[in-house]
């Protein structure tokens, strides 16, 4: 979360002339509520398998750039779906970056809690090797202008397996890359 899927996404759809699926925003659109009423209905655990339910039927759509939740990588058919069905990115960003990005954010479920910063180093512990097993592309983020780092990864596509792309190779200054 907050590594900028969603923004990235647009970016590369809009490149790509393809369709941009927010998988989170679709499970709101076909539910009729936002996330943070089913974690608060269903837990997590209600959350996940529907998240798991939906990304089964997105990965399987043609044309569309995806932007999946952070958390879809628990699932291990999800996983399958990622890495066999497209090209899989992983936008990777450090902890501090990610609290920049998210400090005046309050629609995290996951964040509510007194330590966002410790709960975004958990996750990212736990997710880590996920992330890396599914993804065919690695980028790191860092704080980089939306529109290079999109034409970074577009430069990279042909190239991608399990490569980084850095900011800096679309023209960015290395001091934006994350380290």
């Amino acid at each position: 979360m907050g590594a900028g899927k969603s923004t990235i996404g647009r970016q590369l759809a809009t490149q790509l002339n393809k369709r941009f699926v927010d998988a989170d925003r679709e499970l709101e659109a076909r539910t009729g509520v936002k996330i943070a009423v089913i974690f608060d209905i269903e837990g997590e655990a209600g959350f996940r398998r529907r998240e798991a339910e939906l990304l089964e039927e997105l990965t399987a759509q043609t044309d569309i750039v995806l932007a999946t939740g952070g958390g879809a990588v628990i699932d291990a058919a999800t996983r399958e779906y990622l890495k066999t069905r497209g090209t899989t990115i992983y936008l990777c960003a450090s902890v501090p970056d990610l609290m920049a990005r998210l400090r005046h954010d309050r629609r995290r479920p996951l964040l509510r809690g007194r330590d966002p910063k410790a709960t975004l180093e958990g996750l990212l512990v736990e997710r880590e090797a996920l992330y890396r097993e599914v993804a065919h592309l690695v980028v790191e983020t860092g704080r980089p202008n939306v529109v290079r780092l999109a034409q970074s990864i577009l430069e990279s596509l042909p190239h991608a397996q399990t490569s980084v792309a850095r900011p800096e190779a679309a023209g960015a200054t290395p001091d934006l890359a994350s380290p």
